[in-house]
């Protein structure tokens, strides 16, 4: 049988075995010295820790999470501000209805955004209804877009920017539901496409829009 290990406090030598003399409810336990690999990484990220934690919060040489997020806000918010000006700098009233809005690639484009992000507001059909499944037609938070009924413009570039910016501040709301300002969500091609495909569905809620000079 091996001898009983010694009896100490902490191992001293490479390879000695030390049954610590701490005992508590009959628990033994032994310690063992650690190799020098372990000991010189485990220094060293202690230096690395008080080395890093003082650039971070005593210098401005490493950004934190916050400053990093918000100048990508910053940059996503000046990129869909350039895109916005150039597209309005070529976008009026008659380009809408006449061209964006009988454009079918344009029009499909903006269904689709549509369907992603309004119908659960003004309904598949733009009636701003929902059948319950019984024949009843269920009133939604937004208004209705087939009505032939603008709450607060019929003008194309008017309904743009009201898409664009949301309710008016002014506005009560539909039952107290204020549509939110999209632009902080879709880019202004986006919104230009799905004005497009609501202009489409009501082609004659537009015809006094002057119509495109004739080349």
């Amino acid at each position: 049988m091996s001898a009983d290990p010694k009896r100490g406090q902490f191992a001293k030598a490479k390879g000695e075995i030390i049954l610590r003399e701490h005992e508590f409810d009959g628990i033994q336990e032994f310690d063992q010295k650690l190799p020098n690999w372990w000991l010189f990484t485990f220094y060293a990220a202690i230096v690395f820790f008080v080395f890093y934690w003082s650039v971070y919060y005593g210098t401005t040489w490493i950004k934190s999470p916050q400053q990093v997020v918000q100048e990508k806000i910053i940059a996503v918010q000046a990129a869909q501000l350039k895109e916005l000006n150039k597209l309005l700098a070529d976008l009026d009233d008659t380009k809408l209805v006449y061209k964006l809005a009988t454009d079918p690639l344009y029009v499909a484009a903006g269904q689709a955004t549509f369907t992603k992000n309004c119908v659960p507001c003004h309904g598949v059909d733009l009636s701003a209804t929902i059948d319950d499944g019984h024949g009843k037609r269920i009133p939604l938070p937004g208004l209705p877009l087939t009505d032939h009924i603008w709450k607060f413009t019929n003008k194309p570039m008017g309904l743009f920017n009201l898409i664009n910016k949301g309710s008016p501040p002014e506005s009560t709301g539909n039952n107290g539901a204020k549509m939110e300002a999209w632009g902080q969500k879709l880019s202004p091609m986006e919104i230009a496409q799905v004005l497009s495909y609501v202009i489409s569905k009501v082609p004659e809620d537009f015809t006094e829009i002057p119509k495109p000079a004739a080349k």
